[in-house]
This record gives structure tokens, sequence and C-alpha cells, in this order.
């Protein structure tokens, strides 16, 4: 049984910006301990973090969220590669002076830790993939339902159910309801990533799918313990297109998570937290 907090510190956290160069990176940071970078989804910005997924990670580690430069309320121009969206995330910890990190993704921020980790993996202690695909390219692909209702320009409480729950279970229906109300009490609203703008990511996939950096290869071959968690029904990012490299990736842990959809963390916050830090711990 997930738990609900009348408080949150996510909700209450602050919206800064780090100085990079050109640009400036929006963030926020709630709790303390060591520090978790996290990459957001396609079309996400600060508020699309389940607040109660944050504040259980918060009650042992540094949480940093962020936006991509150019996106949401960061800003300069968005990247047009893969690495160049993962390594925002570099940019933000050393503007924070944070050396080595935990680094998670969720779906297209996935892609971006993956190729971060393999780019840059002295920085990088644990790797904590949520609901994306490995890098190159893959057998499984979304379902047509999936990529019809993401490119709808005002998302419902219905067409969230679709993207990141399951609407064939009622306790994912139920909790795509309560994720709901937790993301909308925030009052001071992040802005959405313009529609314009929504190429980049199109421009990310495709250097991603291509795989100059060789990360499918480099993952084979890293140290860094990396955790992946899906869900039974991922109608976004398939977890077959990682059964694929059982045997192949030496660090990697798979959980797929029942009658869940693209945004297990969402539906479950306290407990991916909790499997968050145990592999933490164990690894």
């Amino acid at each position: 049984m997930e738990k609900e907090n009348t408080f949150s510190e996510a909700i209450q956290s602050e919206t800064k910006f780090a100085s990079i160069k050109d640009h400036k990176i929006a963030y926020r940071s709630i709790g303390k301990g060591l520090p978790i970078i996290l990459c957001n989804r396609f079309r996400g910005n600060l508020d699309d973090w389940d607040p109660a997924f944050l504040d259980a990670l918060a009650q042992k580690y540094q949480v940093i969220t962020f936006n991509f430069k150019g996106l949401a309320s960061s800003t300069g121009t968005p990247h047009e590669t893969i690495l160049g969206f993962g390594k925002d995330a570099l940019d933000l910890a050393d503007a924070l002076n944070i050396d080595k990190f935990i680094l998670g993704g969720w779906s297209l921020g996935g892609w971006a830790a993956q190729v971060l980790t393999t780019e840059f993996p002295n920085r990088i202690t644990h790797t904590i993939l949520i609901g994306t695909k490995p890098p190159g390219k893959v057998s499984h692909s979304m379902e047509e339902i999936f990529l019809k209702t993401a490119y709808i320009p005002d998302y419902t409480l219905e067409h969230e159910t679709i993207l990141f729950f399951e609407p064939t279970s009622e306790i994912s229906k139920k909790a795509a309801v309560e994720s709901h109300k937790r993301i909308n009490k925030r009052k001071d609203k992040d802005p959405k990533v313009r529609p314009e703008l929504w190429e980049y990511y199109a421009k990310s996939h495709d250097d991603y799918i291509n795989d100059p950096y060789k990360s499918r290869e480099k993952l084979m071959q890293t140290n860094i313990p990396i955790l992946v968690i899906s869900a039974n029904h991922e109608v976004c990012f398939p977890p077959e297109n990682w059964f694929e490299l059982n045997q192949k990736l030496p660090t990697a842990t798979l959980i797929t998570i029942a009658q869940t959809g693209h945004g297990p963390q969402s539906q479950y916050p306290d407990m991916i937290a909790r499997y968050i830090d145990d592999f933490i711990e164990t690894n």
C-alpha cells in the first residue's frame, strides 16, 4: 500500500537556475545525501515527476531534477544529439560542485542517462533507468496508441492513463487519478515544452538509434551498476528489448512491475524508491 503524505517537499521546492556558459538550466533540489540527478521524458518539465516519488527518494538522497537546455524553463537552443541532452546533467553537476553522482533517467531521459554513463563513466556511480530502451536499433517497437497519444498538445487524465499507466487495470487507473492529483497540487507551474521544439527530441532519437557513441557495446563492458525498471505492459519501450540482452550486460538488473505502464514510479512511488535504494545500497 502506497502512503499518502500531506506535506510534500517536492511540491514546495524552489525552481533555481544554474548558469552554464551561454544558457541557464532550470532545476530543483530536495533532500540530503548522495546526489541523484534525474533526466526527464519526452515533453517532460520539472512538474512531470510525481512528487511522491521524489519525496520518497529524498528521504535518503539529494534528488535533483532539471529541464534540458532550451526546453520548458531552461534557456538556450535545444540539443540535436542525445549526448547533448545527457551532458546537461553533467554541466549541472559541475555547476553544483558535484563530482560523482547517481544518474537516473525516465523514457527519453533514460537514453541520455545511458549515453552519459558510457561517455563519462568516471562521474557516474550507479545508473537508474525507468521505462526506457537500450541504445541502437531494437526489435520491439512502441505501440501505435502511444505514438498517437504522445503528440496530443494538452494531456488529459485519460491521455496520461494511456501513456504512463495500464488502462486495462483498475489498480493502475486508480493510481493514475492519484498521481494526477499529486502532480497538479503545485501552484507555480513550470512552462510546458512548446510544440515547435519537439523536433529536437526526434533528432536526438535518430542519434540514439544510430549509436555513434557505441553505447550499446560499452554497456556490455561497463562496471557501473545499472538498474532497469519496466512494466509487464510497456506500450512505449517493451522490456523484451532488455530481455534480448540477457547475459550480455554484466552489471544490469531488470525489474518488471505487474499491472503498470510507462511510468511505474508514478503508480508505485514508494515501492520504486525502495527498489532504487536497495539497489544502490547493495551495489
